[in-house]
């Protein structure tokens, strides 16, 4: 039996065989579109500079944004969410869950947690052996706890989360960009290949006919390659796309995260302009642009439902002179600095947590079940 890093080295380069097949139909297109279609077929030469222009405009911001999805490693939460070594020896000594649940709470009153378990339990991954923050979820094909996981996308080859989120948005966008600029410009010479090909024989084709060469065979190919593409982006786009607007993942969406007050899919929702801003940032003219201009950190988000459980902490914000109250979210957080809860609060919600544990174990056994996720 081969060891077990051998088969970890060929999963590894497995895994990159998706990518390789769309850099392979990324250059056969450029390709076909520069070569065969502009310099061969088009006989203008005021459309084939057109058409090259916007073509390589859209090229370029589509490799970007695709390079950076790929290559950008994704964030893990920091030390402050590991459990300390004396902690983490007494978690590993104990054998039943509503001790471990106790250890993990009271490492857990200095951290800004808000989301528990379906059973209200501390999010605790045994795998990566730390705390998981808010929208934290463990990837068992990166293997490892991503902040704010969307999902493993096999086509990138790499974790979508918080670090390469908007990376991903304008990935999707501009290779559908990309793929409806070749569909339409390339549909009227499509149209006259594909009359072409119906024809006996070249000789019988009207002077304004394109003449019969091998340059038919790739327009006709690259028409119905770019138009496959188009739909089936266009689809994951458009739930993207909805899914920024309302501030949730796709794992969120089909799990909704759970608060103290229970589950609530709408919890991280602040309103759409500030859903969108949590994304591609404050600034406007960074939207368009690969480059990372999400706000926070990744370890902490603003909630509308912190004011509404009476055991979180709540922060006065104060907004500034030229805002208006309406515009400051209703959170413990900024938008740009999610840090430090009270930490008296939290201790206070512990001792509450212990004491009713204490009362409730006289008359019966507690089971907390702990959660694994993936």
């Amino acid at each position: 039996m081969a060891p077990t890093h051998v088969l970890r080295c060929c999963q590894r380069g497995l895994a990159w065989i998706p990518v390789i097949f769309i850099a392979l139909v990324v250059c056969w297109s450029y390709y076909a579109y520069v070569v065969e279609l502009c310099i061969f077929t088009i006989p203008s030469i005021g459309e084939k500079i057109v058409y090259l222009i916007f073509f390589h405009l859209s090229f370029i911001m589509f490799v970007w944004s695709y390079w950076k999805t790929i290559f950008t490693k994704p964030a893990n939460p920091s030390k402050e969410f590991c459990l300390p070594k004396a902690e983490k020896e007494r978690y590993e000594k104990e054998e039943r869950p509503e001790s471990q649940q106790e250890i993990l709470w009271r490492v857990a009153t200095s951290l800004p947690l808000y989301t528990r378990t379906g059973a209200g339990a501390i999010r605790y991954c045994d795998r990566c052996q730390v705390i998981k923050p808010d929208r934290c979820h463990h990837c068992s094909a990166c293997d490892m706890c991503v902040l704010k996981m969307d999902h493993h996308c096999p086509w990138v080859n790499n974790c979508v989360g918080f670090s390469n989120y908007k990376f991903f948005i304008l990935f999707l966008a501009y290779s559908l960009v990309y793929c409806l600029f070749i569909a339409a410009t390339v549909l009227q010479y499509f149209i006259k290949f594909w009359t072409l090909c119906r024809r006996k024989s070249a000789e019988n084709c009207p002077k304004n006919e394109l003449p019969d060469t091998h340059a038919k065979f790739h327009v006709l190919f690259l028409f119905f390659v770019a138009a496959m593409f188009c739909i089936s982006i266009l689809s994951l786009f458009s739930y993207h796309l909805w899914l920024v607007g309302k501030n949730r993942s796709t794992i969120e969406a089909f799990r909704a995260p759970v608060f103290r007050m229970g589950s609530d899919k709408n919890g991280f929702s602040l309103g759409f302009r500030k859903n969108i801003a949590q994304v591609f940032g404050d600034q406007k003219k960074y939207w368009l642009l690969p480059v990372f201009t999400s706000q926070g950190d990744g370890l902490t988000f603003p909630t509308r439902l912190v004011n509404a459980d009476v055991e979180q902490a709540t922060v006065t914000l104060h907004p500034e002179p030229d805002k208006s109250a309406a515009d400051v979210p209703a959170s413990p957080l900024s938008d740009s600095q999610n840090r430090l809860l009270s930490n008296e609060q939290h201790a206070n919600n512990v001792g509450d947590h212990l004491a009713d544990n204490a009362l409730k174990s006289d008359s019966e056994t507690i089971t907390i079940s702990m959660e694994s996720e993936s």
